[in-house]
């Protein structure tokens, strides 16, 4: 029970409220009360009804917001008593309740998969543009060691390196699609696999060097970043800078092989010769009205 606050603001008001006896009279509260002063926090914090005491801090240099929330948890479990439990807030309970990189990374290359199988309208031929993704998360993480061992320790593998490897999936699979493309057109119009495969990669070279090295060029400022929140914008920065840099040097050397081994295992290439005529249609029509004159 709670008196409105105007008959709560001194303890002689006690006074003024009455509880029944055993025979029933009316009896003053203040006569049944011993009060005294006391001291206590000017408010309370309350998380989910709880009486709580809120704690707020930063990793220590050279370790990652996951390192600094076991180490928390650790210390819960040691030195806290049975009847007090603990529970994250804010940005910390949603690292908490978010699922792995390895999830998220792996239905990010699902999606990417189906949107690929739609437009292609082939299951085979998106394996050729995503296979060439693990280079860019060698890449990534390559550069994060790197930099780690030589630039500082603040180059881990945090929330902004995960972003940065989710964005590379998109980055690198734009950089396949413009040889794989190119590739399956040459490949309908009836030229063997390997010839089709060739004069893509010879073709493509130069757009997929210039789109590639206008988007690693383009995040230099993120690598040389200073001031409020630098240390994230680097981390990004060196995820996608080493991991586009690792996935186009490789890439245009290793993603015609992996288009010619997936048409070979997937059969696309004998269904291309199969549905193709060996003359085209003109060239018929033309033969055909020289005979008749």
């Amino acid at each position: 029970m709670q008196a409105e606050p105007e008959f709560r603001q001194d303890a002689k008001q006690l006074g003024l409220f009455y509880v029944k006896n055993a025979k029933g009279g009316m009896v003053p509260l203040d006569t049944l009360l011993t009060t005294g002063p006391s001291n206590g926090p000017e408010f309370t914090n309350r998380f989910n009804l709880f009486r709580t005491a809120e704690l707020t801090g930063v990793p220590a240099e050279g370790f990652s917001s996951a390192q600094a929330l076991d180490a928390l948890e650790e210390t819960a479990r040691a030195v806290l008593p049975p009847d007090v439990t603990y529970d994250w807030a804010d940005l910390s309970f949603q690292e908490r309740r978010a699922p792995g990189v390895a999830t998220v990374f792996a239905l990010a290359i699902f999606l990417v998969f189906l949107i690929l199988a739609a437009q292609y309208e082939n299951w085979g031929l998106p394996f050729s543009v995503l296979l060439g993704t693990p280079f860019a998360a060698f890449g990534a993480y390559l550069g994060l060691y790197l930099a780690r061992q030589f630039l500082g320790p603040s180059y881990v593998n945090n929330v902004f390196a995960q972003i940065g490897l989710i964005m590379l999936i998109g980055l690198a699979a734009k950089n396949a699609i413009l040889i794989v493309e190119f590739a399956k057109m040459e490949l309908e119009s009836g030229k063997p696999l390997m010839e089709a495969t060739m004069n893509a990669a010879k073709l493509r070279f130069r757009p997929i060097l210039m789109t590639a090295f206008a988007f690693i060029l383009g995040v230099v400022p993120l690598l040389t970043a200073s001031g409020a929140g630098a240390e994230g914008r680097k981390v990004m920065g060196m995820t996608v800078f080493a991991g586009m840099l690792v996935a186009t040097i490789l890439g245009v050397c290793l993603i015609p092989m992996l288009f010619i081994f997936v048409e070979k295992v997937t059969g696309g290439s004998k269904q291309h010769a199969a549905t193709t005529p060996a003359v085209p249609p003109q060239s018929l029509a033309t033969e055909h009205g020289q005979g008749s004159h």
